[in-house]
């Protein structure tokens, strides 16, 4: 995902650079509001977790962004703008892993792509942006892959992962980027394979954000891609990162560039025929978007009240079906992913990204029964 017309994820993080090199390394323990401190680590030692889902079996399956690499894309193919470009690839520090209900964490595959971008200390990392299943049969979004994130061999894209830890491309997304150009491109850090971010399985199709372009596609088990939105045609570059699907719609958060303007996101509803309107305004940063049984839709902020992340400052606000809107947790740092769980507690990708998220990443379980007050207004354009 793109922060700044200019800067990338990671690429404009100099305050979250400046913020840890003072910190001593350490997080505010994020708690609930207001002040039920039902919020646990459940799991450590990933490596820039994102996008979250739990199999079949039970177990919590957790795309990682990866180490980045030493592959430079210079002389290569098309560069990303400077000073976000030249990346550099690894074709294998990629990472997918799964979470045992104790919290236990073992590696799925390590022999994914993983990318990271020259700007700043360690640059922003990327390489498996998200993961969905269909039945028993694990799919990942790759997201840090094409020669211009120095990884020649394998496209941005949707692959299927075998049982012994090796993929197969069901769909190359690179090629699609290219070949498919949206009406509203940012050109000041355009990225030729595209920023693909997250995706969900919706009756057998899957369905894929990619933020720098700005669109909604339908990928199909055979590897057929279709948009269903540009959604850079009416809404221009807003940088739309996370959707879920409810009661017949999509609904996308977006993240929007920096420096952050507090209430300066929104959830948009899209129709499956790729009618769009923007539906519930005043958040910051959206990373992440699932709604509950009940029609509740939780909203993962990775950043509030700052001008760039920084730890401590994300949250999750629930919007009730009634309403209202309520404050679930605080106080957690650099958020990038969330889902909820079939025992109906909420499980979040925590320091996605920033310098402390290789071996530091964690995820929190957060036991939304317990984590209430008595409700705020928001402003909601849905009846």
């Amino acid at each position: 995902m793109k922060l700044n017309p200019t800067l990338p994820l990671g690429g404009l993080l100099t305050g979250i650079l400046l913020f840890t090199s003072t910190s001593c390394n350490k997080f505010e323990q994020p708690t609930c509001r207001p002040g039920n401190n039902k919020v646990t680590v459940f799991a450590t030692g990933l490596n820039n977790p994102r996008g979250l889902k739990f199999g079949p079996d039970g177990y919590l399956y957790v795309a990682e962004g990866g180490t980045g690499g030493t592959n430079s894309t210079v002389g290569q193919c098309t560069q990303v703008v400077p000073p976000v470009g030249p990346y550099k690839g690894s074709e294998t520090s990629g990472r997918i892993s799964k979470i045992s209900k104790s919290g236990v964490r073992t590696t799925i595959t390590d022999k994914l792509p993983s990318t990271q971008n020259t700007e700043l200390v360690g640059g922003d990392i990327s390489g498996v942006g998200d993961v969905a299943f269909i039945g028993n049969t694990l799919y990942a979004l790759i997201t840090g892959a094409g020669c211009s994130h120095g990884v020649t061999s394998m496209p941005n894209g949707l692959r299927k992962i075998n049982a012994d830890g090796s993929s197969t491309q069901v769909a190359d997304l690179s090629a699609y980027t290219m070949a498919n150009p949206v009406k509203n491109p940012e050109e000041d850090d355009f990225e030729p394979d595209g920023d693909w971010y997250s995706m969900i399985n919706l009756r057998g199709d899957f369905y894929a954000i990619e933020a720098n372009h700005g669109e909604l596609v339908r990928i199909t088990p055979d590897g057929k891609v279709s948009r269903v939105i540009d959604i850079s045609a009416s809404q221009g570059h807003i940088v739309p990162t996370s959707v879920t699907y409810w009661d017949g719609n999509f609904y996308v958060g977006n993240l929007n560039p920096f420096p952050i303007v507090d209430g300066g996101s929104s959830i948009y509803k899209i129709s499956p025929s790729g009618d769009i309107q923007k539906w519930a305004t005043g958040f910051s940063t959206i990373l992440g978007v699932v709604f509950d049984s009940e029609g509740d839709l939780y909203v993962l902020e990775t950043a509030v009240g700052t001008p760039f992340p920084a730890p401590g400052k994300g949250q999750i606000v629930r919007l009730n079906a009634s309403g209202s809107r309520e404050t679930i947790a605080t106080g957690l740092s650099m958020p990038t992913g969330i889902t909820l769980g079939p025992d109906g507690q909420l499980y979040v990708s925590n320091v996605g990204f920033g310098p402390l998220a290789v071996g530091g990443g964690q995820i929190l379980q957060i036991d939304v029964r317990a984590c209430t007050n008595n409700g705020s207004p928001y402003t909601s354009m849905h009846p």
